[in-house]
């Protein structure tokens, strides 16, 4: 079999691998209960949205590294991705899935917003924000599971955003370290809060707390939202998803066990819990059902879900399963993976079969 010696960019690759190992916990946890044909997908999905989210944000001019991925992404959806792993798996799922464009292109101006520094007014702005670093996320993986329809997409979207929402509530003080703040603006200006001097000595004071826990308190509205778009997906992935969502759902919890100071700690679900919230949520998902009377999709998602319903409608007359051959092609991606890291320490050249 003729073969092909390619030398990856530490840089890229190193960060494919620690997202993998560990830059997701949650995400790894919950894909455990995914089926082969989505989680391979799923990973090389990730895998590249975590080295795009680390070159955004690594530094040197924003809009060239920003450039640089969008030109990988012309590269991905013409079939001759770059000799980077992640291009390489994600062009499989492009390819596979007729995964539309506008997720990923959304999803690199959120990383863009971030890069700088953008801060939101309202929480409409907010979740604006939230629908493009996450709810393309959850829109991808909707699709890749093969959605029904456009308000399907449109809870999965929310279910992303949930998730943001509970990431920023308890990032608020390690963010606020490295100078960056999410709460909504005109709620630190209700709370007499002045930004400037709140980033410049952080601290865990009564408004912060409450404010925290109106974020949380948003963030579960749009978890009960997305349960119905759970009952909706393939009934093989829907365990996954709402263990994730449960364990998400959860660090709001702890976060409130623990007084609402995500400025002095970081708020973690153990193990422990995380296999409770998984063993459980095989059994917890059957009483998940459709809504018949679902809430449009909110403002800031809607351009998600409008342009990509048409394309959705044509995937719904596809099976579930897709040909074993491109899954057995990205199941041996993610395997790809894991030899890279044995072998990344001598940097070798890397022979991958033609």
């Amino acid at each position: 079999m003729a073969t092909t010696s390619l030398d990856y960019d530490s840089r890229d690759l190193q960060a494919c691998i620690a997202m993998m190992k560990g830059g997701s916990k949650t995400f790894f946890a919950a894909s455990r209960l995914l089926p082969i044909r989505v989680r391979a997908a799923s990973v090389a999905l990730y895998a590249f949205c975590r080295v795009a989210d680390d070159m955004v944000d690594q530094g040197g001019d924003v809009h060239t590294n920003l450039a640089a991925l969008r030109h990988r992404l012309d590269l991905i959806y013409t079939g001759t991705p770059a000799n980077y792993v992640e291009d390489q798996a994600l062009s499989l799922v492009v390819q596979q899935y007729r995964l539309p464009r506008l997720y990923l292109d959304a999803l690199l101006e959120g990383f863009e917003w971030d890069a700088l520094g953008r801060r939101y007014e309202t929480l409409e702005e907010l979740q604006a924000y939230a629908a493009r670093v996450a709810g393309t996320v959850g829109a991808m993986m909707c699709w890749i599971m093969g959605t029904k329809s456009g308000l399907t997409l449109a809870r999965a979207c929310e279910l992303g955003l949930a998730m943001q929402l509970t990431n920023i509530a308890r990032d608020v003080g390690e963010d606020a370290r490295n100078g960056r703040i999410y709460l909504p603006l005109e709620w630190l200006s209700a709370e007499s809060i002045d930004v400037t001097e709140w980033l410049n000595d952080p601290k865990p004071t009564p408004e912060i707390k409450a404010l925290i826990s109106r974020l949380l308190n948003e963030a579960d509205i749009l978890y009960r939202r997305a349960q119905s778009g759970i009952a909706e997906l393939p009934p093989d992935c829907r365990a996954a998803i709402f263990a994730a969502s449960s364990i998400y759902g959860e660090i709001g919890t702890q976060l409130r066990r623990e007084g609402l100071d995500s400025i002095s700690r970081r708020t973690v679900v153990s193990t422990t819990r995380k296999l409770v919230l998984l063993a459980s949520a095989w059994t917890q998902v059957r009483w998940v059902y459709t809504n018949s009377q679902q809430p449009e999709p909110l403002k800031p998602i809607q351009f998600l879900v409008e342009d990509c319903e048409s394309k959705s409608n044509e995937r719904n007359n596809q099976k579930y399963f897709p040909n074993r051959d491109m899954s057995q092609k990205i199941e041996w991606m993610m395997g790809l993976f894991e030899r890279l890291e044995n072998e990344r320490i001598g940097r070798k050249p890397i022979e991958l079969p033609d």
